[in-house]
């Protein structure tokens, strides 16, 4: 230990952290005199261009070969986040497929939605839309239609049923939330029928074949001939069952001669496709009752 003179000029100890005090508060003001030079003068800037001109390139150096390990927590952050977006894309070009898958099926039933609104419009009728359900044959009948609309949604027997293209058929019984329909290509179908540019009358029965079989038309004046192209319609029933007038049946597209009787009789090719049947609508009374939408005479959905 250091020993000093007192002011009696007698020896005694010196502090040893004197020195360090010193240095302590020299290095402060040596700090402090730096930072007013700098703030001022900015003389330090030559200093801090030589440390980052030695120093930069091995920070650069460090930086590319730990950034492997640093980037780890984010990669695996990045991959969680990949998945997801992937699984994402994919349900979104399942739901795309489905889409185009059943996109024709779709532009058909709005189609046809379409056509029945027209249809209720031109013929002047409500009717209550339906879908077919089933396809088969009715007690002696061949050529029938099951569809999902019954007594419930104001169908009854003896009730005409159309499609977007003209006549189906007529009901021939019903439950409470289903109907038989009996189509008009059914062998023992008889329609009442009309010319339309000569507005004589008949009877168009069915073929019995249900994919584009022809229907035969008989006009009651034997000596009238039906020309190919004609339009055949209904000319309707007393009170209107089971058919109204006015309905579409199809065209004529051919005559020929018995040589029995030498009547004559015409080949008439029905505007709906029955081996495609889907919505159809069941023509009932203007106010009808009806657990579902009515499609009015106006078109309008009520």
């Amino acid at each position: 230990m250091r020993e000093g003179l007192n002011r009696r000029g007698s020896l005694e100890p010196r502090d040893p952290r004197a020195p360090r005090r010193a240095t302590a508060i020299a290095l402060v003001l040596a700090c402090a005199t730096l930072i007013t030079l700098d703030q001022t003068a900015g003389v330090l800037d030559p200093a801090r261009r030589v440390v980052g001109e030695v120093f930069g390139p091995a920070e650069s150096a460090v930086s590319a070969a730990t950034r492997p390990v640093t980037s780890i927590p984010g990669w695996f952050k990045t991959r969680s986040a990949m998945k997801d977006d992937i699984a994402a894309l994919r349900a979104q070009n399942s739901k795309l497929e489905q889409q185009v898958r059943t996109s024709g099926y779709d532009r058909n039933r709005l189609a046809e939605y379409d056509g029945l609104t027209k249809t209720a419009e031109d013929i002047g009728y409500a009717v209550v839309p339906a879908h077919v359900v089933a396809l088969g044959p009715s007690q002696s009948f061949h050529r029938t239609v099951t569809i999902d609309a019954g007594s419930s949604s104001g169908v009854q027997a003896d009730m005409t049923v159309v499609a977007a293209q003209g006549l189906v058929g007529r009901v021939l019984r019903v439950t409470s939330t289903t109907a038989t329909v009996l189509l008009i290509v059914d062998g023992d179908s008889v329609v009442g029928g009309r010319v339309g540019s000569t507005m004589k009358v008949g009877f168009v029965r069915g073929g019995g074949d249900l994919a584009d079989g022809p229907l035969d038309l008989q006009l009651a004046d034997q000596t009238a001939t039906p020309s190919a192209g004609d339009t055949v319609v209904t000319w309707g029933s007393d009170k209107d069952a089971p058919y109204v007038s006015g309905v579409p049946i199809g065209q004529v597209t051919s005559v020929y001669s018995s040589v029995r009787d030498s009547s004559k009789t015409a080949e008439v090719k029905p505007y709906v496709d029955f081996g495609a049947l889907d919505l159809v609508g069941v023509v009932v009374p203007s106010g009808t009752k009806s657990d579902r939408a009515v499609i009015d005479a106006d078109g309008n959905l009520k």
